[in-house]
Formats: structure tokens, C-alpha cells, sequence
């Protein structure tokens, strides 16, 4: 591996060497299409972002086309990823909402993300291919790790769900739609109102499934 990460010379690169590659040849495409949008973004673009032959390029993917399809999902699921699911062992469910929902409201307000969902959408017409890979564009991995603790919880008998995967739905869509929607038209809150907003979203949230 030479020290820009590229493949050293004389053979293949190893499987460490590839998969770094990738990656490399995956967040050179995302700056490039977010500087430049998709329509005047180029392969030959993508690979001088990379530091790359335009035939690396081409040698993983075929067209423009094949590489946004690769690159929007992968950014949209990695950047400002949630971190360790919270500690819920003092059963503070409470907080473990707020940890949560602080999370996914911070990733939706990503100046990234904002853009790449901007992208995205604007896009959408050319791609159909992005309804089925819809799941893996950030929001399923946060609904997950919500429906695990609700799990937890149901099952002790503090709360009472008919059906996790939509109450973890619903709970995410109460924090994170409102500021992301305004956040596509330039509109932040302030820290201390966007505070106040997640924490009014948990007690309502919780009102409605907590076990009477």
C-alpha cells in the first residue's frame, strides 16, 4: 500500500488493500457529488477525488449511475452514525429515549446528510432502485436499536405494545421529522428549542405506551 492508500505495485491488491480502496473510491464519489451535484458529476471527477486512474474507477463500477447507487445509501447509513446503543441497565427508559432520539436528531441535521437526502430526492425519479434499498438509508438501523429497548421494557411489563415495529416508527418520525423537514429549507432551532422539542416528544411518546 503506498501512502495515499493506494495499491502497492507489482499484483493485486490483498483483500485489506481492496476494501480500503473502496472506501476511499466511495467518499471521493460523495464529495464529488455533493459539490457538484449528480448531473455534472464525471467518472473522471470521481477518480481525481480519489487520487485514482479513471480504470479503478471503471474497474468497480461502470457507470456514474452504478456508483450513486452505491455511494448514497452507504453515506446516508455511516454518517454521524448512532453511536453504542445507550446503557439501559437502570431502567431509566426515559433517558434511554433521550440519548436515542438526541441521536437521530443530530444525523438528520447533518449539513451532510441534509444535503445527500436534498440529492437524493431530487434523483429519485431516475432511480427506482432506491425504494428497495430504502431500509438501509439510515432510518432502519435507529428503528431497530429503539425496538430493542421498547422490547425490553414490554417484556418486564412497563409498557403495553401491540406492535413494536410501528410504535419504534412512530417514535422516531415525532423527533426527527419535524427538524429535518425544516432543516431541507435552511430552518435550524436553537439548541435550546430543539431540546425542548425531543423532550416534549419522549413524555408524549411515553404517555401513550407506558402500561396503565
Amino acid at each position: 500500500m503506498t501512502s495515499n492508500g493506494a495499491p502497492r505495485r507489482g499484483g493485486r491488491p490483498n483483500r485489506a488493500e481492496a476494501a480500503a480502496l473502496h472506501q476511499r473510491l466511495r467518499a471521493a464519489a460523495v464529495r464529488t457529488f455533493l459539490a457538484n451535484g449528480y448531473d455534472a458529476t464525471t467518472m473522471v471527477a470521481i477518480a481525481e477525488a480519489a487520487e485514482v486512474a479513471k480504470a479503478t474507477v471503471y474497474a468497480r463500477y461502470p457507470d456514474k449511475r452504478a456508483v450513486f447507487l452505491d455511494v448514497i445509501p452507504w453515506a446516508l447509513s455511516r454518517a454521524v452514525r448512532p453511536d453504542a446503543e445507550p446503557a439501559d441497565g437502570d431502567g431509566d427508559l426515559r433517558a434511554t429515549l433521550l440519548a436515542i432520539g438526541s441521536a437521530a436528531v443530530e444525523h438528520a441535521l447533518d449539513a451532510d446528510i441534509v444535503q445527500l437526502h436534498r440529492i437524493a430526492r431530487t434523483e429519485a425519479h431516475r432511480f427506482p432502485e432506491f425504494a428497495a434499498a430504502a431500509g438501509s438509508f439510515g432510518w432502519a438501523e435507529r428503528q431497530q436499536q429503539v425496538m430493542a429497548v421498547l422490547r425490553r421494557h414490554a417484556e418486564a411489563g412497563a409498557l403495553a405494545i401491540d406492535d413494536l415495529e410501528l410504535t419504534a416508527e412512530h417514535f422516531i418520525a415525532m423527533v426527527e421529522i419535524l427538524p429535518a423537514r425544516l432543516a431541507d429549507f435552511g430552518v435550524f432551532r436553537s439548541p435550546r428549542d430543539q431540546q425542548r422539542h425531543l423532550t416534549h416528544a419522549v413524555d408524549l411518546f411515553l404517555r401513550g405506551v407506558l402500561a396503565r
